[in-house]
């Protein structure tokens, strides 16, 4: 019996292009096992800022695609940067687009972290998402700590996890987390 084929769509909570939380899920990108494959949204940082007068009818069509792009996937992934002890405020302005909308409920989010520190950017996603319903797959909790390291000391980390298999067994374990609940 073949297994179907796993999307999985990567939200960055940092817009930065060189950010650490982005460069985790491009090697995710590349560490993906047979039959799992990411994309990595690229709509978070057009998103207007939430209004709930906005949603409906008036939903801005940036904001329905994102929508569509999260309901397609059968599983979301999040890195997300610690700044000022919080969650950044477009990545969390994106979250608030979702909070009322049926793409997210139950769905299946593996939390790839970037830093040794961020701990409180970690439980109050936690809280977020949990709120939003998502499922939260403990067992996929990825910590890479890349952060503050130098371009090459960031490649050569990113490299040998991919090597040893850190980031395929975290995205396998989800992988198999998604398949045995669908």
């Amino acid at each position: 019996m073949t297994q179907r084929p796993i999307f999985l769509y990567a939200l960055c909570g940092s817009q930065r292009q060189a950010s650490t939380s982005r460069r985790l899920l491009q090697a995710l990108q590349l560490a993906c096992p047979d039959g799992v494959s990411i994309a990595i949204c690229d709509l978070i940082g057009a998103l207007p800022t939430f209004n709930p007068d906005d949603e409906g009818e008036r939903t801005p069509p940036v904001v329905e695609r994102f929508a569509a792009e999260i309901r397609k996937a059968d599983g979301l992934i999040v890195s997300c940067p610690e700044y000022a002890h919080g969650i950044p405020g477009g990545f969390k302005n994106a979250l608030d687009w979702l909070v009322s909308r049926d793409e997210v409920p139950f769905k299946p989010l593996m939390l790839a972290h970037a830093s040794h520190r961020g701990d409180l950017v970690l439980a109050q996603l936690t809280e977020v998402l949990q709120t939003m319903s998502l499922h939260i797959v403990a067992d996929a909790f990825l910590r890479l700590p890349i952060a503050g390291k130098s371009d090459e000391a960031q490649a050569a980390m990113l490299l040998e996890a991919r090597e040893n298999g850190l980031l395929s067994g975290g995205l396998s374990r989800f992988a198999q987390t998604i398949a045995t609940s669908a």
